[in-house]
C-alpha cells in the first residue's frame, strides 16, 4: 500500500496543470475570443514536438483581437477551463519557473499553423529571497502568476511593423526539473491584429527547435541555493517587457484589470475578434483605474507601505518606474498594470497583502494533494480529516490519503499477464523479498533474487501487488523498468515516461 499511495501521490502531483485562456487589453477583458484554446491542462514535455508552437491540436480560436503597438496586454492563467477565482493560484503545486511572451509575424493569424519564428516580447523570471537557503522558495514569475489572479501584463513592442501575429504565452515549471531535463512547458496562442506606424520586423526562433530539454534554464534544479537563473530561449527583443518577480503571497495593485468571474465587459468591447481588414475593432479602454479592480500582472508584493492618499485622481499619462534591463536608447519599458494607476510618486504603489489562503475546508485543513510541508514552506501543515502529510523528499511534503483508512487508495490493477522483460521466472510458490531499506523518497520496490528457499524476514515496504491469474505466482514484484513497461502497456508512452521522471527526479 505504501508503494500504490506513493504511486499515487506523484501522479497527482503531475496532473497539477493549468492552460492560458483569457487576455485583456489595456484593462479591458477580451475574455478567450482570440485563444487558440489547447483541448488538455497537461503540459508539453516532448522537445521534439511542434507542440511546442500553440500546444497540441488546440481548438479553433473565435477571430482576431485588435491592438495598436504599444498597448497593454494582460494573459491570465486558470488551472481549470473557465474558472477564474482569483482566490485558487493560477497554476498549482508547486510549479515555479520562469513566464514568457513570444510574438510571430504571419500572413493570417486565423490560419497560421505557428510553424514560422517567433520573438521574445516578454519575460518574468528568477529573484533572490531574502534569507532564502534554495531555489523553490525564491521569487519566480509563475508566483507572480499564482498569487495575481492568473494575469502578467507587458506591451506590445511600440515598433513593431503593423500586420498579424500569432502571440504565444509560456509558463515552464521546474519542480520536476534537473540537469537531465525534467522541465514542462504550458503554452497557448492568441490571434492579434496589430495597428501602427513600426517598421520593426524581429529575427525570430522557431520551436521546438529552439529549446532543448538540457538547455539554459530548462535542465536546472531549483532545489538548491540558487545565485542566477538562466532565462530558456533567445534573448529579449530591445523594445520588450522585463519584469522582476516580487510576490511570494497573495497581493493586489490599484489600477490593475478587474478579478473578472465571468462578469460582462465594458461596452466598448463589443467586436473584439474583428477581422484582419479592421484596425479598430476594439476601442480601448477608457478610465481603467477608475473601477479600481482587484489584480494585475506584476505586483510589488513585498512592498507594505499605505498609499499616502487613496482619494488621487488617477493620471493616465504618469505611471511608477518599475525596474527593466531595456537599453537606456529605447523607450522604457514599464509593467503594463502601470499604464492608468495613480499619481507617479512611489508612495502611490498601492499593494495589500492577504493571508495565504487555506487549502482546505471550513476547519482550514489542507486538501488532498495539496503541498503540507518542505524545506522553507511557510504555509499550513495541518490535513484535512483521513489525510496524512507525506515527506516526499526534503523540499516537498504533500497531504496524502492515511493508508489504514478505508479511503487508502489501493495499489494499481495489473494485466492478467503482464509483460516482465529481464525478470527470473517466477517460482512455484512465491517467494518473500529480502528486506530492503526504506527509501526516503518513493521508489517502487527492486526485484529480489529468488532465494533456494522461502526468506523469513519481513519486508519494510510492501511490493506491489498484482491480480493472479492461473498457473501464476499469488503476489509479483516489480523493479522501475517493469513498472515502466506495465503503464506503457496501460496508460500509454507518454505517461509512462513522465512518471518515469518524477521517480528519477525525486531519488
Amino acid at each position: 500500500m505504501k508503494t500504490a499511495a506513493a504511486l499515487s501521490a506523484i501522479i497527482a502531483l503531475a496532473n497539477a496543470h493549468a492552460t492560458w485562456q483569457q487576455l485583456w487589453k489595456n484593462g479591458e477583458d477580451l475574455e478567450s475570443t482570440c485563444a487558440r484554446l489547447p483541448s488538455t491542462n497537461s503540459p508539453i514535455e516532448d522537445y521534439t514536438s511542434t507542440a511546442l508552437q500553440c500546444n497540441v491540436k488546440p481548438a479553433a480560436a473565435a477571430g482576431k483581437c485588435s491592438f495598436e503597438a504599444g498597448d497593454t496586454v494582460t494573459i491570465e492563467m486558470h488551472q481549470q477551463t473557465n474558472s477564474r477565482d482569483c482566490k485558487t493560484e493560477g497554476i498549482g503545486g508547486a510549479h515555479w519557473g520562469p513566464v514568457m511572451a513570444y510574438m510571430g509575424k504571419v500572413e493570417d493569424a486565423a490560419s497560421a499553423d505557428g510553424s514560422g519564428e517567433f520573438f521574445k516580447v516578454y519575460e518574468n523570471g528568477w529573484a533572490k529571497a531574502p534569507g532564502s537557503s534554495q531555489g523553490d522558495a525564491d521569487f519566480w514569475g509563475t508566483k507572480d502568476l499564482n498569487y495575481n489572479c492568473g494575469k502578467l501584463d507587458f506591451k506590445i513592442p511600440s515598433d513593431i511593423a503593423p500586420g498579424d501575429y500569432l502571440l504565444r504565452a509560456e509558463a515552464v515549471a521546474l519542480h520536476a526539473a534537473s540537469s537531465a531535463g525534467g522541465a514542462q512547458h504550458y503554452v497557448t496562442c492568441y490571434q492579434l491584429t496589430v495597428t501602427g506606424s513600426g517598421t520593426l520586423t524581429p529575427k525570430g526562433v522557431k520551436f521546438p527547435e529552439a529549446y532543448s530539454k538540457t538547455g539554459p534554464g530548462l535542465g536546472f534544479s531549483i532545489h538548491a541555493p540558487l545565485d542566477a537563473y538562466p532565462m530558456p530561449g533567445p534573448e529579449l527583443i530591445a523594445s520588450g517587457t522585463k519584469s522582476t518577480p516580487q510576490l511570494l503571497t497573495f497581493g493586489t495593485i490599484t489600477g490593475a484589470p478587474a478579478a473578472g468571474n465571468g462578469s460582462p465587459k465594458p461596452a466598448s468591447s463589443s467586436k473584439v475578434a474583428a477581422p484582419a481588414s479592421s484596425t479598430a475593432a476594439i476601442a480601448p479602454a477608457t478610465s481603467s483605474a477608475a473601477i479600481a479592480p482587484a489584480s494585475s500582472s506584476v505586483i510589488a508584493g513585498a512592498v507594505t507601505t499605505p498609499v499616502a492618499n487613496s482619494t488621487v485622481a488617477p493620471t493616465p499619462s504618469a505611471a511608477p518606474v518599475v525596474p527593466s534591463s531595456v537599453p537606456a536608447l529605447t523607450p522604457p519599458v514599464m509593467s503594463s498594470n502601470f499604464s492608468m494607476t495613480l499619481a507617479p510618486a512611489p508612495s502611490t504603489l498601492a499593494t495589500s497583502t492577504r493571508p495565504q489562503p487555506t487549502q482546505g475546508g471550513n476547519n482550514g485543513a489542507i486538501k488532498e494533494w495539496a503541498q503540507c510541508g518542505g524545506q522553507g514552506f511557510q504555509g499550513a501543515s495541518a490535513c484535512a480529516s483521513g489525510l496524512v502529510c507525506k515527506d516526499w523528499n526534503p523540499y516537498y511534503s504533500q497531504c496524502i490519503k492515511s493508508e489504514g483508512g478505508a479511503n487508502a487508495p489501493s495499489a494499481p490493477q495489473a494485466p492478467s499477464s503482464p509483460q516482465v522483460p529481464s525478470s527470473p521466472q517466477a517460482p512455484s510458490t512465491p517467494q518473500a523479498p529480502s528486506t530492503p531499506q526504506a527509501p526516503s523518497t518513493p521508489q517502487v520496490p527492486s526485484s529480489p533474487q529468488a532465494p533456494s528457499a522461502p526468506a523469513a524476514s519481513a519486508p519494510a515496504a510492501e511490493p506491489v501487488v498484482v491480480a493472479p491469474s492461473e498457473n501464476e505466482p499469488a503476489e509479483k514484484t516489480y523493479t522501475l523498468e517493469t513498472f515502466i513497461a506495465f503503464l506503457e502497456k496501460n496508460a500509454g508512452s507518454e505517461s509512462a515516461a513522465k512518471i518515469r521522471r518524477m521517480i528519477e527526479a525525486l531519488q
